[in-house]
């Protein structure tokens, strides 16, 4: 018997685990964007992010896109060593590993002007 409600422990365990993963829509209903110069910093420090969470870019395609860079290229706006390049207008990340993450838009005077992220992954 004690055998038995071990396993369904760690299923249900397993189960909740999965179901706990989120999907944020960055920005929330501004998405991607310049329009009113969203707050990203103010965005993502209402968020706590984990290992298995999606993020979801949202943007008119012919004015923006997102790059994952490093550190260094996100504090300077550089775009010429991107990590990853979305530009679809509809982009899910997903989370796959701790650590801290950034993002800019790479078109002219977008991530000067404020369109960048910056986020911090949880593990579960």
């Amino acid at each position: 018997m004690a055998l038995v409600l071990l396993f369904v422990t760690v299923v249900l365990f397993s189960v909740c685990e999965v179901s706990m993963n989120a999907v944020y829509r960055v920005g929330d209903s501004a998405g991607w964007t310049m329009i009113d110069h969203p707050d990203y910093k103010r965005w993502a420090s209402t968020k706590r992010f984990h290992v298995g969470d999606t993020l979801i870019f949202t943007y008119l395609k012919q004015y923006h896109d997102v790059m994952e860079v490093s550190h260094h290229d996100y504090v300077h706006c550089k775009t010429n060593f991107a990590k990853a390049v979305y530009h679809t207008g509809s982009d899910s990340v997903s989370l796959t590993k701790p650590g801290e993450f950034y993002f800019i838009c790479s078109n002219d005077g977008h991530c000067s002007a404020g369109q960048k992220l910056h986020i911090k992954v949880h593990h579960i």
